[in-house]
């Protein structure tokens, strides 16, 4: 019997292929419609991360409402969307039209998979700017992302606040200085989450702002809040994969909710002080129907035992932690616990989790540890009102 020889797949070279553009890439990968597989777009992400791109990634059955909202506020060059076959003529379409309804018609749509030959002529005539079928190789879809990039003007046309305040937090972030004008406002409430990766951070802030939406509609709490979720960039591309804001729900919650998501090196927090600030003062003044930004919760990157900095940017520091991370020695030499207003053991239903609370409370002094399951939700109620009376 002949043996068969597999031939591994090419590496995708590392390499930053977007130093020469007026600012990095930032491109909105999505999944409209019933599609439930991402294999492919997990590997585009990684080749576009791996050439120096900021990527989105929004996660499975999105609407192109929430694709369009999440685009906005990310301040993205490009939509790149995917969904399954037979849906493009007419998720399509209804893409273009949110993104012109949410205020920022000028973002590009791209389409990609199978797209028959007899529907991309009607796709661009529709207005979509490029459509790549399977078979399209990754570089290709590199120099697409990359000729989708434009320097960045300080006012967004249109009349749209949210888009606005997304272009001013772009020009803060990477350019160090914001628009003439724009109001600042600390807000009321400004609440760290940090932890090690894996600890489910991101899941529970979704849970999170999720219960603060739910109590704001009940008339149980006021305001709206904000999540700022940092993530980091690569030292060897610059390239950076931001995909916390695919555990937050957007098809339910819409536009209560501003996420934000941020690429860093190490824990340069250059400028969060300020975009915080920009975010308190979006809307201070306006509809009230509308509400201001009262609380805004800053996720910062899986951190390790001296990363605490985030400390001096918040009120309140929040430590997500998780059975099995380690001894009770451990636990007293990780500097990131003495930052710690709050203890949240998460994952509270995996075993060890008894020894890892009785462990937080030989530290924990009078500070509160809640327990948590954020797949769940399970302890959020409570977590929420611990920080809501704080």
């Amino acid at each position: 019997m002949a043996k068969t020889l597999s031939v591994p797949t090419q590496e995708f070279e590392k390499k930053d292929r977007c130093a020469d553009l007026p600012h990095r890439p930032r491109v909105l990968l999505g999944k409209m419609g019933l599609d439930g597989h991402d294999r492919g777009v997990k590997v585009i992400s990684r080749a576009l991360r791996d050439s120096g791109i900021h990527v989105i990634y929004s996660g499975l059955w999105q609407t192109p409402e929430s694709l369009a909202i999440s685009a906005r506020d990310e301040d993205c060059d490009v939509i790149a969307a995917s969904m399954m076959s037979n849906s493009h003529l007419a998720l399509g379409p209804r893409l273009l039209e949110a993104l012109r309804v949410v205020g920022r018609g000028d973002i590009p749509v791209y389409m990609g998979g199978i797209l028959p030959q007899e529907d991309i002529a009607k796709l661009r005539e529709a207005g979509v700017a490029a459509c790549f079928p399977t078979g399209t190789g990754l570089l290709e879809i590199v120099e697409a992302v990359r000729g989708a990039v434009r320097p960045r003007t300080e006012k967004i046309e249109g009349d749209c606040p949210t888009a606005q305040l997304a272009r001013d937090i772009s020009l803060l972030h990477e350019g160090g200085a914001s628009r003439g004008g724009a109001r600042r406002r600390r807000p009321a409430r400004v609440i760290g989450i940090t932890g090690s990766p894996g600890a489910g951070k991101s899941t529970l802030v979704a849970q999170l702002v999720g219960e603060h939406c739910r109590r704001v509609d009940a008339g149980a709490a006021t305001g709206r809040c904000a999540v700022l979720a940092f993530d980091p960039m690569s030292p060897i591309t610059g390239g950076a994969l931001l995909g916390d804001r695919l555990r937050v729900d957007f098809n339910n919650l819409g536009e209560r909710v501003f996420y934000r998501s941020l690429a860093i090196g190490g824990e340069d927090y250059h400028a969060v002080d300020e975009i915080i600030e920009l975010i308190g003062g979006a809307f201070e003044g306006d509809d009230p129907e509308q509400g201001a930004f009262d609380t805004v919760f800053v996720e910062t990157v899986g951190a390790g035992q001296n990363e605490t900095k985030i400390r001096t940017h918040v009120d309140e520091t929040v430590v997500v932690l998780t059975p099995g991370m380690g001894d009770a020695v451990q636990m007293d030499k990780a500097g990131i616990l003495e930052i710690a207003d709050v203890f949240v053991c998460n994952k509270a239903d995996h075993p060890g989790e008894n020894e890892l609370v009785r462990d937080l409370r030989d530290i924990a002094g009078q500070r509160p540890i809640v327990e948590t399951v954020a797949t769940r939700a399970q302890g959020v109620p409570e977590l929420l009102d611990l920080l809501l009376s704080r």
